[in-house]
């Protein structure tokens, strides 16, 4: 009952997201363990095989996470209150999904672009920044760290169309 009067003003429980994550991190470690299986887990004659350190961390990170969830369902200070409220998950969306966009269109039209993309249209939304400033800001930037990595540090990074059409 306190958990349903904790959640009008916000979205979610910190005792719900508390079990998700644990389930989450549950969900890896079974992954991880399941991969060390495949690599093989076990002692061979000139030493540990390729998986047996993994496999006891999924272990670990399977029973750390059944022990977040008996903590919080059965601790004495089993987590109270909300997580989140509507306007703080505002907030964390307003960056969460240019973010998202950002990395989605790295593979499209590569990373300098879509930095310059993300850095100006984050610059305007978020920052309310002149145009002026914006356009300087988000060509610059990408432009620097072109040099920086393509030029001086030979780090090939994700390339689009752009830069094949300049020869990079």
């Amino acid at each position: 009952m306190q958990d349903q009067e904790n959640t009008k003003d916000g979205l979610v429980s910190n005792r719900s997201v508390d079990i998700v994550v644990a389930l989450i991190l549950a969900g890896i470690g079974v992954l991880v363990i399941v991969d060390s299986l495949r690599l093989g887990a076990g002692w061979a004659e000139d030493g540990p095989q390729s998986g047996y350190f993994p496999f006891y961390i999924g272990l670990a990170i399977i029973l750390a996470s059944f022990g977040t969830i008996a903590v919080t369902l059965f601790g004495r200070n089993r987590t109270r209150g909300i997580f989140v409220e509507r306007g703080q998950l505002l907030h964390v969306l307003k960056v969460l999904i240019p973010t998202v966009i950002f990395v989605a269109l790295v593979g499209f039209i590569g990373i300098y672009v879509a930095s310059a993309f993300f850095i100006g249209g984050s610059m305007r939304w978020l920052g309310k920044f002149r145009w002026r400033i914006v356009v300087a800001v988000s060509v610059a930037v990408p432009f620097a760290l072109f040099l920086l990595f393509e030029i001086w540090f030979l780090v090939p990074l994700p390339k689009g169309p752009l830069e094949d059409f300049l020869g990079y």
